[in-house]
């Protein structure tokens, strides 16, 4: 038993040309590395507690004129504790998944 082709399906043309993907290149480095970054961000979090901690002993000696200053230097060194703390705990729970994926 023969099973020829089909004839009809010829007569179609492509409405475009097949594309081709050209090999991506990798993007070129357009800052720091994510190393860097995160020692500034603790080195910004560790200049926001020493200066809390600064304004704590000034209110606590008597020589802060305004109070609401250390308070406010206070919520923020905790507010960006928190956001600290919270990356941390991403990146951790990211490379644990990572180490979970099986390879092949």
């Amino acid at each position: 038993m023969s099973i020829g082709g089909i004839e009809a399906i010829s007569g179609f043309t492509p409405l475009a040309a097949p594309v081709v993907q050209a090999p991506v290149a990798p993007a070129p480095a357009s800052g720091a590395d994510f190393g860097s970054l995160v020692l500034d961000g603790i080195e910004r979090l560790e200049g926001i507690q020493d200066s809390a901690d600064t304004l704590a002993v000034r209110a606590a000696s008597g020589t802060l004129p305004n109070i609401h200053d250390y308070t406010l230097a206070a919520a923020e060194a905790e507010t960006a504790t928190k956001l600290t703390v919270a990356v941390r705990n991403k990146a951790i729970e990211a490379f644990t998944e990572i180490m979970r994926m099986q390879v092949g």
